[in-house]
């Protein structure tokens, strides 16, 4: 697992690292799933997850309330109640509070189920996990999906984030969706920042929570420095 983490640009606190999968070469996530078979998707998300909160465990300050955010495939968690048990489990074991743990979801492809999807949300809530949609504003993650699903965080897909500076397109889309979320009570993370104009613009919009290599690039299991 790497590391890379999400930052309160106002505070210049560390909101949350996100757990990202990287292969024994250093494989991205998508090369390193495209080579999981279907059947073992579900086993594969729980490994992944499980291997997170342990270095979690062992790397994040103890006593503060930086979250981790972990990356899972929603059409291979067939019962959230079996997948809580997993992380709790992990959670108790390395001594990492688990309202800390925060779940981003997001698919390749349609999800077969959302009411399904909502159940593992409701579910994920009830025990204090924070949930967000992943790539918000590219592919089936759009305005109907946060309608349906109303998570706690919303992730603002790099398409939207790049180039924003020297667009007024992207400028008004990316200030009409933060309205939206703000009037829902949910919040926005930008990611995908690559540099200074990209920052202070999605600043001036008002978006606090940014992610991207401009702050910090991801780390293989240590965390790194914004």
């Amino acid at each position: 697992m790497a590391f890379q983490p999400i930052v309160d640009i106002e505070s210049g606190a560390v909101f949350a690292y996100e757990a990202l999968v990287r292969g024994a070469d250093g494989q991205s996530a998508g090369e390193v799933l495209a080579s999981v078979d279907a059947d073992m998707i579900y086993k594969f998300d729980q490994t992944c997850r499980v291997k997170a909160i342990e270095l979690a465990g062992r790397l994040f300050p103890p006593d503060d309330a930086t979250k981790l955010s972990i990356n899972f495939m929603p059409n291979a968690v067939y019962e959230p109640d079996a997948c809580i048990r997993a992380s709790l489990t992990a959670a108790h074991r390395v001594g990492f509070d688990p309202q800390r743990l925060m779940f981003e979801f997001t698919e390749d492809e349609r999800m077969r189920e959302v009411a399904h999807v909502r159940r593992i949300i409701e579910a994920y809530r009830a025990r204090g996990f924070t949930t967000a949609i992943d790539d918000f504003g590219a592919g089936y993650a759009g305005l109907g999906l946060l309608a349906d699903l109303r998570p706690d965080m919303l992730k603002l897909d790099m398409a939207l984030i790049r180039g924003i500076d020297e667009s007024a397109a992207r400028r008004t889309i990316v200030a009409g969706v933060l309205g939206i979320a703000d009037a829902i009570g949910v919040r926005c993370i930008a990611e995908g920042i690559e540099t200074a104009a990209e920052l202070r613009t999605l600043k001036e919009i008002g978006i606090r929570l940014c992610q991207g290599y401009l702050l910090a690039r991801p780390a293989i299991e240590t965390l790194p420095v914004v």
